[in-house]
């Protein structure tokens, strides 16, 4: 898994992102001659499936490590919701949820923009995607992390 942390990691600081997701072998600086309103909104349709499938697959495995952690521990519902507080809220998460909404505007935004030009701007699209890998990374980093830490709470 260190691999995958370290790549997470190096995404989620902005670093790699000229190889674009989507768009195998084109770089960041090889602005497509022509695109396509369409891939505008799909951009922005497959970014979303890819956060969603992200959650789906990481959600269920957390909460059942946070359940055998409030077995391990012996709380109470209520001393589990308290106890489990900052596994999923911390200053680290909250860096992680305040880029993520950033680059959730900007990409809103964005794939708004190119959707409704005249002449769709192909440089933009390229962007869109750029922040689409890194909101993507961002999320994966956080997952990464929060299970981090909830996997050396459980090895105590």
């Amino acid at each position: 898994m260190g691999g995958l942390r370290r790549r997470a990691a190096i995404a989620a600081a902005g670093i790699g992102l000229a190889i674009v997701s989507g768009c195998p072998g084109l770089r960041a600086d090889e602005t497509p001659a022509t695109c396509s309103k369409e891939e505008f909104e799909s951009a922005v349709e497959a970014a979303a499936g890819s956060l969603r499938d992200l959650n789906n697959q990481n959600r269920p495995v957390f909460q059942e490590k946070l359940r055998e952690l409030k077995e391990k521990r012996h709380w109470s519902h209520d001393d589990f919701i308290a106890q489990a507080k900052p596994f999923v809220k911390d200053d680290k998460t909250a860096v992680y949820d305040k880029t993520a909404d950033e680059l959730l505007s900007a990409i809103a935004s964005m794939g708004q923009e190119g959707s409704a030009a005249a002449a769709p701007d192909c440089a933009l699209l390229l962007e869109l995607r750029a922040r689409m890998k890194l909101l993507v990374d961002t999320q994966s980093a956080k997952w990464i992390y929060m299970f981090e830490k909830l996997d050396a709470e459980l090895a105590k």
